[in-house]
């Protein structure tokens, strides 16, 4: 079908869209170009788009965690039982010594219930199970006595005990209640003991009252116990309910019991490999059992769990395996979940997802996708170190919680909210980005192995790469210079060379066959630079790459730094800065492989000809304030220094290269961030620090990048906010003093939930836009001005415009005519500044205090922070909406006037008397009537194959052409030849 035949007969069959929607649909199934396209072509797009949806949707549904919580241990043993009231909103947990505890709907005890009776001493008890009765506010608890009491929930003391079940023949060891949310009066109680029994109260009046109470009991209100002798039900002495009872475990102890009122069935479980899960039917007219089924699973299970919507029931096996069962279906399970690699000892369904949690003797959690039967997350829980505990599972689905008890301890792991709406790119963290002008592609990597590759003009993703390092994490990448080669470390020692294809040409042995940690991979000309996990740096130089496990080499430098060196950046055509863990960056001469010097923000500190690590532990390698000969504190009290651990790393290193007169003008040519949230600017002609500021206030360790242009820092920390400063013209030149002011700030958002792991800015058209990766599992795509403009794996692809929206301004601004006329941003935070005294303009505010900062008190590194951060209180203009920022161009001074009329001109003569100038008549030999082809004639003209196709393929074809020929002609003759001998006979 040609796209014409298509875009005309598909509106009138389907009855809706539009002639344009169903040719933009063939542009797609018409990969080829061929103008036509068959229903297989047609078929095959749909159900691939059906398959990335459903794969997008099922990876959208992953829960996300939030860290684990230990509650209050309140238990002196093991807990047995986790229950939410609904009505009172509150949590109940039961320990084995039978201390109840009460907890409000955020986790916080309320109150611990010890649960006693005047016969039973504290020390003879232990409690098996409990149960809440929600119609009528009550709880069940039984116990190792042969009892079952019944407490109520609204009395005014401490949970009196209202009934007691007693003269059972065996221990209770779990119940289940259900109650018919249609008619409350309609409730059923089951329990199974260690004897293999199977028993069930059924009520008709729970509302009034479960059991029938004493002629001398006036009410249920009254603080009395009433006993209650199981041969009294048995013989029907209490009208009010009735019993049921089965005994098909066989003397084997009932680990669970339910009764699910879609199947009016009773479902109960042993460890035993016979009659292991047993299904019992009664008939109400005759309140007997009538039918009963059992599941034989070989070596036993722990627990179960029903899924009533998919009428499914998941086993957790003995044998490592969770077995999913059809109740009808006992001869084999409709699907087996492989995966744990210890005994399964609990599973429970998500029942809204259509999930399965399962829980392993060897602490690890896995959640499973029921319709694909895969394990969609693994998450190991190593709450306890103790081989040998008790363990307890109950997920609240309701909010969301997962509780897990080890023995008397309560761990609590809680999802994080819209879970289901958040947009992911990855399943994993997402460690590393990276941007390919030659491809326009962006690349990112996370903590499962997985490299994916996206368009930047639409946010499609085109390959993905997976298993890279095995199970070890990405957790950096490079480009080569000429961007045809990919390198991926891992912390596995390695780092592999990759083209686009998917191949591997060389791995790099950089850990020498042991596990290091890889920050940052630099590829240079002749040599690539590696560096995160020890003091010096290791390189390959590019003349070894000729085996396939390429070794490293020794760097002449040797070990410098006094902590691992965490970042790396190289200014051609020499320059190389490493920055370490204790806030050091030292300068190197790369084509010597020396260090020349030391920068660091609060001391000086010489390089020294013969430096042995050895002499000096790691431990005290750090920030020291008892400095040797040869190293000083830059006018500081040591007092003042800030020696917390990490807080001065350098986490990025970049240069700025497109500030070309440096030498000159004295201004920064290098960026650093890190700790504690500060960007500081360097000049390393100078081997001074220029500027310094907090970008992220107590955030912690941030990182950066900067477009090409250098007039945009982005700054990202680890609650997922950036932050964007125009830089253009910050710090252009020297100046006597540290420069403490901020630049402007340009907007300020936060695209991602979690810690931002890798930015990366790119050039689009007139925009540049800026990549984000975070440990959420996203990638985000926004501008300068902070407009998101999507995330990488969503539904709808993206078109970006060239066009640069005007910021968003937040703040009242003065009338336009009161102010001179200017181009400014305004940031999201509020205004940046602009000194009277760089703009030249006169605008006092009287009610501005501000507080002056002496310069000779300033030119020393390293003050105090409320000391050193005093800043002087800028006063600002206004102009169109925004502000006149500080310009050292000198058409700033220039002023716009009102313009003047212009006199009439008169019209040129060329235009006045057109035929003297411009030929009427054409020339002779050119037609009079020169008819243009149209496009469309032009792709249908015919063309000649020997002027386009080269001589050798022309001669195979016409060869092969006649081949095809003469074996036809071959072919009819025999046929007439043996058509002929037929008729003969």
């Amino acid at each position: 079908m040609t796209r014409e035949e298509f875009m005309e007969r598909m509106p009138e069959v389907l009855g809706h869209g539009t002639k344009e929607e169903y040719g933009e649909l063939f542009d797609k199934v018409d990969v080829a170009q061929d103008d036509s396209i068959t229903w297989d072509k047609l078929i095959s797009l749909i159900l691939l788009n059906l398959n990335e949806k459903d794969e997008r949707t099922k990876s959208a549904m992953i829960p996300q965690w939030k860290d684990p919580q230990l509650l209050p241990m309140i238990h002196k043993d093991a807990i047995q039982k986790v229950i939410f009231l609904k009505s009172s909103s509150r949590y109940l947990t039961v320990s084995k010594e039978g201390l109840l505890g009460v907890w409000e709907e955020n986790l916080k005890l309320q109150e611990k219930v010890p649960i006693t009776s005047d016969a039973i001493k504290l020390k003879n008890l232990w409690v098996t199970s409990l149960v809440p009765l929600e119609n009528v506010n009550k709880i069940a608890v039984a116990s190792t006595s042969k009892e079952i009491c019944f407490y109520d929930l609204l009395s005014n003391k401490e949970f009196p005990c209202q009934y007691k079940l007693q003269g059972l023949g065996s221990t209770p060891m779990c119940m289940h209640y259900w109650y018919n949310p249609q008619d409350a009066n309609e409730s059923v109680l089951t329990f199974g003991d260690i004897a293999g029994k199977v028993q069930a109260i059924s009520f008709n009046t729970a509302l009034i009252s479960l059991f029938e109470r004493p002629a001398t009991s006036s009410s249920e209100d009254e603080e009395t116990t009433v006993t209650i002798n199981w041969e009294e039900l048995v013989s029907g002495y209490h009208k009010c309910c009735s019993i049921l009872e089965h005994r098909l475990h066989n003397q084997d102890w009932v680990r669970q019991v339910i009764y699910d009122a879609s199947l009016d069935a009773i479902i109960s479980s042993t460890t035993s490999h016979v009659n292991t899960v047993v299904l019992a039917w009664r008939e109400k007219s005759k309140q007997k059992w009538i039918k009963k089924t059992s599941f034989n699973i070989s070596q036993g299970i722990h627990t179960f769990d029903y899924h009533s919507r998919l009428n499914l029931i998941a086993t957790a096996g003995l044998n490592h395996r969770v077995c999913l069962w059809n109740p009808y279906v006992v001869s084999k399970p409709t699907g087996v979940l492989w995966g744990h690699s210890a005994s399964v000892i609990a599973v429970q369904f998500f029942t809204d997802r259509k999930q399965l949690f399962s829980f392993s003797k060897d602490k690890v959690l896995r959640l499973w996708d029921i319709q694909h039967q895969l394990s969609i997350q693994r998450m190991a829980c190593p709450f306890t170190k103790s081989q040998e505990f008790k363990c307890l599972f109950h997920f609240d689905e309701a909010h969301g919680r997962l509780f897990i008890a080890f023995n008397n301890q309560l761990t609590l792991l809680a999802m994080k909210n819209e879970t289901s709406q958040r947009v992911t790119s990855h399943e994993k963290p997402v460690t590393c980005v990276l941007y390919n002008s030659v491809f326009k592609q962006v690349i990112s990597s996370d903590t499962e192995s997985t490299v994916s590759f996206w368009m930047i003009d639409t946010g499609q993703k085109i390959k993905q790469f997976t298993g890279c390092h095995g199970n070890a994490e990405i957790s950096t990448m490079a480009l080569d210079p000429s961007e045809k080669r990919l390198l991926t470390g891992s912390p596995d020692g390695a780092i592999k060379i990759w083209d686009f294809n998917g191949h591997c040409h060389h791995t790099l042995n950089v850990g020498q066959d042991r596990a290091v940690d890889i920050s940052q991979i630099l590829v240079l000309k002749k040599t690539v630079l590696v560096v995160g996990w020890e003091r010096a740096i290791t390189v390959f130089r590019l003349h070894d790459f000729t085996p396939f496990l390429v070794q490293p080499e020794e760097w002449k430098g040797g070990a410098q730094h006094r902590e691992d060196i965490l970042c790396a950046a190289f200014l051609p055509p020499q320059t190389l800065v490493t920055g370490s863990y204790d806030g050091e960056i030292l300068i190197w001469n790369n084509s010597t492989e020396n260090a020349h010097h030391i920068l660091h923000p609060y001391y000086r500190r010489h390089l020294r000809s013969q430096w042995d690590p050895e002499k000096q532990p790691r431990a005290e390698r750090g920030l020291s304030l008892s400095l040797s000969a040869g190293e000083a504190v830059l006018a500081v009290n040591s007092s003042e220094i800030d020696t917390t651990e990490g807080n001065h790393a350098v986490m990025r290193l970049s240069f700025l290269e497109a500030r070309k007169n440096i030498t000159m003008t004295g201004g920064a040519n290098l960026v650093s961030c890190g700790g504690s949230g500060y960007v500081r600017f360097w000049n390393i002609f100078k081997k001074q620090l220029v500027a310094q500021f907090v970008a992220h206030s107590g955030a912690g360790p941030i990182i950066m990048t900067i477009d090409k242009t250098n007039q945009h820092l982005v700054t990202g920390d680890p609650n997922g906010c950036l932050k964007i400063w125009n830089i253009e013209e910050y710090c252009l030149n020297f100046n006597e003093s540290q420069v403490l002011q901020p630049p402007p700030l340009i907007r300020s958002f936060q695209p991602h939930e979690d810690q931002i792991s890798s930015l990366e800015t790119c050039a689009h058209g007139s925009r540049v836009l800026i990549i984000a990766s975070s440990a959420d599992g996203s990638v985000s795509v926004s501008d300068v001005w902070g407009s998101l403009i999507g995330i990488f794996g969503q539904m709808e692809h993206w078109r970006i415009k060239n066009n640069v929206p005007l910021p968003q301004r937040d703040v009242e601004l003065p009338a336009v005519e009161d102010v001179p006329r200017a181009i400014a941003l305004l940031p999201e935070e509020g205004p940046f500044l602009a000194s009277t005294e760089q703009t030249g303009f006169d605008m006092k505010d009287e009610g501005d205090a501000s507080s002056t900062l002496n310069p000779e008190e300033n030119n020393n590194f390293g003050t105090s922070s409320k000391e050193s951060i005093t800043l002087k209180k800028k006063t600002y203009k206004f102009c169109h909406g925004g502000l006149i920022p500080k310009s050292s161009s000198v058409f700033r001074s220039l002023n716009i006037g009102t313009l003047e009329e212009v006199a009439e001109v008169n019209k040129p003569d060329f235009l006045v008397n057109p035929e003297k100038y411009f030929r009427e008549k054409p020339e002779e030999g050119c037609p009079k009537n020169l008819k243009i082809a149209s496009l469309a004639e032009t792709l249908r003209a015919a063309f000649d194959e020997k002027s386009l196709l080269p001589k050798e393929i022309l001669d195979r074809e016409q060869k092969a052409k006649q081949l095809c020929q003469e074996t036809c002609s071959r072919g009819k003759m025999k046929r007439n030849r043996k058509q002929i001998s037929l008729k003969e006979k």
